[in-house]
């Protein structure tokens, strides 16, 4: 896990002028691995510090919501606590924030220390009732 993840060769083959969202999947520990709460309470740290950075970049948070169930699908491997739809205004400024020093040195500790596991999914838009801008 971490920003050393990054699929930075996947995102290439995106245009990385237009517009992504990317869809955050989150499973949280118990506990925080720095022993500062439990693994919500470091990815609200996490939170208060990214989200200026994703603002900063012209991107937002669109929606956040916890994980209630496997609707469709199976069960094993799909247990998510927390997802998040998060709107960059170009792949490059997702990617801009991600490689930042201030992320990496900052942010993506809370995020290690938090999530037990992290997947984001990089999306484009084929229909959406999201007004962005």
């Amino acid at each position: 896990m971490g920003v050393e993840l990054l699929n930075i060769r996947g995102l290439e083959k995106l245009d990385r002028q237009n517009p992504v969202v990317m869809v955050n999947l989150m499973r949280f520990r118990a506990r925080s691995l720095d022993g500062d709460g439990s693994g919500w309470d470091a990815y609200l740290r996490y939170s208060a510090l990214t989200v200026p950075m994703i603002k900063a970049r012209g991107g937002t948070l669109l929606w956040t919501g916890e994980a209630r169930a496997v609707a469709l699908g199976e069960q094993a491997g799909n247990e998510w606590d927390y997802l998040a739809l998060v709107y960059y205004p170009s792949v490059n400024a997702f990617l801009d924030m991600m490689t930042s020093a201030d992320y990496e040195t900052q942010c993506d500790p809370h995020r290690k220390n938090g999530c037990e596991d992290h997947v984001i999914i990089a999306t484009t838009e084929a229909y959406s009732k999201f007004k962005i801008g």
